[in-house]
């Protein structure tokens, strides 16, 4: 029977790096989506667009901002 665990269960890790991560999460989420909704703003203003660009770069943001935040959870998971 000895010492070893059956079930081993995953490292939290460092608990300061975890809450890091959690406090970056938001940012990464949002700022791609506000960057791309600025661009197409100013597309939209200088091409009379209204609101095209606005949209189609806002939502491209939101898209690259969860892929981003999925990618950095799931490396967060395997270490």
């Amino acid at each position: 029977m000895g010492s070893q665990n059956p079930s081993p269960q995953k490292d939290s890790g460092n608990p300061a790096r975890a809450i890091g991560i959690g406090l970056t999460l938001p940012f990464t989420l949002v700022a791609p989506m506000v960057v791309g909704g600025a661009i197409g703003y100013f597309l939209d203003r200088w091409l009379y667009t209204k609101p095209a660009f606005l949209l189609v770069l806002g939502l491209l943001g939101l898209g690259i901002g969860i892929r981003d935040a999925v990618k950095s959870a799931a490396a967060l998971d395997k270490k």
